[in-house]
């Protein structure tokens, strides 16, 4: 950190009054917001690969001087672990899609032309991380993650031999196209890594680009699972792209170009799924564990495409996969693999209207158990102390179990995991009794010590639970945040 404050002082002239930690995605960097209060702020990064943090300040500067809408580097430490860039601000397109908010789609489609295009050219690609091209082993080592990561542990039944071929054939047909230009393949050109400044859209988190295929991101960004796009969006941005494309480069008819996408559509729902695979059915993470789903329809949707009929032991694994897994991961949210119990005629009928209310509450011990508003005398009470406490850490201090780094810090320890598996069993059941006689009101409440952190995580997740298995009605409260959400 003294570092960072070093090159803030550096660059600005000034010391950094405030510093706070910013929720990173998956990967080992840690991000800090500096300023001074005033006029000047920064994010600092702190790397744990060198090379991973030169190919971002290359590649970075190269877009810079293409005046592509970038951050800026500001300044670099001597050890090439640490560097600072201009402040894009908290704002991401994942954010504006998850509210049905579609403005700026058009505009980051024809920006996605200009950085594999104008951004691929004259860039020295030997600096990428890890590799500096797509290639077929690129494809044979996602594949295989597909395999063992996801179909093996989820039982899946394939013939070990006729799979391995068809995965050979695959990575022939999605390299068999090589461009005389030198395209920048972004290789994670997704919503969260599109930032809104300024009412402008500015892009994030390209280090791992490559040259490449530009298939690759438009498949990437719009059957990014979790945004679930209309397919009258997906067609009406696929337009703008091609439109766009052609006024840079020589391009195949409408019709190949579509063929060829929906190949990288089919590989890039393959290698989602290995992701997933080993982030949720290995790591437990329940975001992608609930992410599984929909990565399913869009295999489902790419079987209707034929795309991949000459790969007959794929084709049957994708049909068998769509088919038996979308009961296995429906009610993936408790940290495991879950089928649901044969009186599934039962269980649907629960799904249907219902007058139940549930009200679920996170609150700090220290200001009292929450009073029941119903008259119907209150509920479950569950105390979340016993479970690892994110708020002795002073990085996690300043954030709630709603941050997706209090998240991750809670998931992969595990114990607030387990706790919820039997918070979900007596959830329910109760539910589901209180349904069938036609109650109106049940109340959850999940303790803690300051209520920001445990309970927060656990009262979100159980409301998330009960709404999406049940499809009633389920109001969250927060106390201590003084935030309230409704399913």
């Amino acid at each position: 950190m003294e570092i960072l404050r070093a090159l803030y002082r550096q660059t600005f002239g000034s010391e950094a009054k405030r510093t706070e930690r910013i929720c990173g995605s998956g990967s080992n960097r840690a991000y800090y917001r500096l300023s001074d209060g005033d006029k000047h702020s920064a994010i600092g990064v702190v790397g744990t690969s060198v090379e991973e943090n030169n190919a971002f300040i290359h590649i970075t500067r190269h877009f810079t001087e293409r005046q592509l809408p970038v951050p800026q580097i500001l300044a670099v430490s001597d050890d090439g672990l640490r560097y600072l860039q201009t402040d894009l601000g908290d704002l991401s397109l994942f954010e504006l899609i998850k509210k049905k908010d579609y403005t700026y789609l058009k505009d980051v489609m024809r920006s996605l032309v200009l950085f594999q295009v104008e951004g691929g050219k004259d860039m020295d690609f030997s600096v990428c991380y890890p590799q500096k091209e797509f290639d077929r082993d690129n494809v044979m080592f996602d594949l295989n993650y597909f395999k063992y990561c996801f179909l093996k542990p989820m039982n899946v039944d394939f013939h070990e031999w006729r799979l391995q071929r068809d995965f050979e054939k695959l990575a022939d047909m999605l390299c068999e196209e090589r461009a005389d230009e030198d395209l920048f393949m972004y290789r994670d050109f997704q919503s969260r890594n599109v930032m809104i400044h300024d009412g402008k859209p500015f892009f994030i988190d390209y280090q791992g680009g490559r040259r490449g295929p530009l298939y690759y991101d438009v498949a990437s960004f719009l059957w990014q699972a979790s945004a679930q796009y209309p397919e009258t969006l997906k067609a009406e941005l696929i337009e703008v792209y091609y439109n766009e494309l052609t006024k840079k480069m020589q391009v195949p008819s409408k019709e190949d170009f579509m063929k060829r996408l929906q190949l990288f559509v089919f590989f890039r729902t393959l290698q989602v799924l290995g992701a997933y695979g080993y982030r949720g059915l290995f790591e437990r993470k329940k975001h992608f564990l609930d992410s599984i789903p929909a990565a399913l329809k869009n295999l489902e949707a790419c079987i209707k495409t034929s795309v991949a009929d000459s790969l007959p032991e794929l084709m049957s694994v994708a049909e068998k996969t769509v088919m038996l897994e979308v009961k296995k991961c429906s009610n993936c949210s408790n940290g495991k693999e879950t089928i649901l119990s044969n009186n599934s005629e039962h269980f649907e009928q629960l799904k249907t209207v219902s007058d139940l209310v549930v009200r679920v509450f996170s609150f700090s011990y220290k200001q009292g158990i929450p009073q029941d508003e119903s008259g119907n005398g209150g509920g479950y009470v569950f105390d979340c102390r016993s479970t690892h406490n994110p708020g002795r850490y002073e990085e996690y201090k300043t954030f709630t179990g709603l941050d997706e780094c209090v998240k991750t810090f809670l998931e992969e320890d595990g114990e607030i995991l387990t706790f919820l598996e039997s918070v979900y069993k007596l959830a329910d059941h109760h539910v589901e009794r209180y349904i069938e006689r036609g109650f109106t009101n049940l109340m959850f409440s999940f303790g803690c010590t300051g209520g920001q952190h445990r309970s927060v995580y656990c009262a979100q997740h159980l409301a998330e639970h009960l709404h999406e298995r049940y499809g009633i009605r389920v109001v969250v409260h927060h106390i201590a945040q003084n935030k309230k959400f409704e399913f």
